[in-house]
C-alpha cells in the first residue's frame, strides 16, 4: 500500500505526529503503519533465500526488487556502495546489507513477531553465528569450487565438499534441527543449498543422497515447511542460469 497509495501514507503519518491519535492506536498498529520493507535480491542467490526465508517466518510483507548482476541497479549500487551485492533490505530508506546481519536485523526488529530466529541464550547465539559463518565459507566456496570448475577438476572439488558436508552433519547429530526442535539461524543458512545439490549432480556427478543421507533427511524435514519450500527457488531454473554462466566465463 506504501508504494500504491502515497498519498495516504503521507495522511496518515501527519495524523500520527498528533499525540492524541497515536496514544490511542495499538503499538502493533503504529509500527506497522511506517514500515517499508524493500528487498534487492537475485533469484537464484542463496543468501537471498536466507531473507525471503526469514521474513517468510516472520510474516513480515515487502517489495521484491529483482537485481542483474551483469547491470547492476543505481538503488543497489546507493543502497549498498562498499560491496555493490546483493542481497540487500531497504527498511524505511535504510539498507541493511550482508544476508545473515538482515537475518538478526529482521528477529531484532520483529521480535514481537513468532516465531525467534535466534536462540535467546547467548552462547546457543553465538554457536549458531559460528556455523551459519562456517556455512557461508565453507560450503559456499566448495560449491563455487564445482559450477565453475572444468569437468577434470570436479574429482577433487567433489571431495572437498563432501567432507565439508560431513563435518555438518556431525554437528547436527540426531536432532531435528541444527538448534535443536525450532527451525532457527543455522537451518536458514544452510537450506537454501538444497536448491543447487541437483546442479552439482548434473555438472560433476555429485551424489549427495548416498554420501550424506543425515542431511538429505534434514533438508527434506526443512522443506515441509510452507515458509521454506515456497522462498527456494527451483532447481531447474538454477541449472539453466549456472548452464548460461559458465559460457560467459569459457567453462566447458
Amino acid at each position: 500500500m506504501i508504494h500504491e497509495c502515497p498519498k495516504l501514507v503521507g495522511w496518515a503519518k501527519r495524523c500520527m505526529e498528533r499525540e492524541s491519535v497515536s496514544t490511542s492506536l495499538p503499538d502493533q498498529y503504529k509500527k506497522n503503519m511506517g514500515d517499508e520493507v524493500v528487498l534487492l535480491d537475485t533469484f537464484v542467490s542463496v543468501f537471498g533465500m536466507r531473507v525471503r526465508i526469514a521474513l517468510a517466518e516472520k510474516g513480515i510483507q515487502y517489495e521484491y526488487k529483482e537485481e542483474d548482476l551483469m547491470n547492476k541497479s543505481h538503488l543497489l549500487l546507493q543502497m549498498n556502495p562498499i560491496h555493490k551485492k546483493i542481497p540487500v533490505l531497504i527498511h524505511n530508506g535504510k539498507p541493511i546489507c550482508e544476508s545473515l546481519i538482515i537475518v538478526e536485523y529482521i528477529d531484532e526488529v520483529w521480535k514481537d513477531k513468532s516465531p525467534p530466529l535466534m536462540p535467546s541464550d547467548p552462547y546457543k547465539r553465538a554457536h549458531a553465528r559460528f556455523w551459519a559463518d562456517y556455512i557461508g565459507k565453507k560450503i559456499y566456496d566448495g560449491g563455487m569450487k564445482i559450477w565453475s570448475s572444468k569437468v577434470e577438476e570436479h574429482k577433487t572439488a567433489n571431495k572437498e565438499f563432501i567432507e565439508c558436508l560431513k563435518v555438518l552433519e556431525g554437528e547436527l547429530g540426531d536432532k531435528p534441527y541444527f538448534e535443536g526442535e525450532n527451525f532457527g539461524l543455522v537451518d536458514m543458512a544452510f537450506i537454501p543449498y538444497y536448491s543447487w545439490f541437483p546442479v552439482y549432480k548434473k555438472l560433476s556427478n555429485l551424489n549427495i543422497e548416498a554420501e550424506c543421507p543425515k542431511f538429505v533427511a534434514w533438508a527434506q524435514r526443512c522443506m515441509q515447511k510452507e515458509n521454506v519450500s515456497k522462498s527456494l527457488v527451483d532447481p531447474d531454473k538454477v541449472y539453466e542460469f549456472i548452464v548460461l554462466f559458465r559460457q560467459k566465463i569459457g567453462v566447458a
